[in-house]
């Protein structure tokens, strides 16, 4: 069904594009002036706008219909596939990256009323409480 559709559309799609390149243009009159108005004489006088106008119309919306057709089946679920799709394995957490080691003495908790601080630190003193 979705090929016939398709075929369609393609087919619809080259004729759009070539009735819309037979139709005079407005802005074409200067030209015709040159010898170029005479392609014009093979659908009569009045009646290559008229016919050419309809033509388009109908290919525009046959070109629609199949667009939005086209557009119903490519929807995920709208039709089963052919193809059975295997679910997607859960990927594994990677392992943490082992960290480098530190060239910084360990931090080692400091008591009240003092203790040592590693060497190449200074020892701040907290602020005295306001009065």
């Amino acid at each position: 069904m979705t090929l016939f559709i398709t075929t369609l559309h393609v087919l619809t799609c080259l004729a759009l594009i070539a009735i819309v390149l037979l139709q005079h243009g407005k802005g074409a009159d200067l030209g015709a002036t040159f010898g170029g108005g005479a392609s014009q004489t093979v659908f009569g006088g009045r009646g290559a706008g008229n016919f050419l106008t309809k033509l388009t119309t109908g290919a525009a919306i046959l070109f629609m219909l199949t667009s939005l057709t086209l557009s119903y089946f490519a929807a995920p679920g709208a039709l089963p596939s052919a193809v059975p799709v295997a679910p997607a394995p859960e990927p594994s957490a990677p392992a943490p990256p082992e960290l480098p080691s530190s060239s910084f003495p360990e931090a080692v908790p400091l008591e009240e009323g003092g203790g040592e601080v590693p060497s190449g630190f200074e020892a701040i003193e907290p602020p005295a409480a306001p009065k």
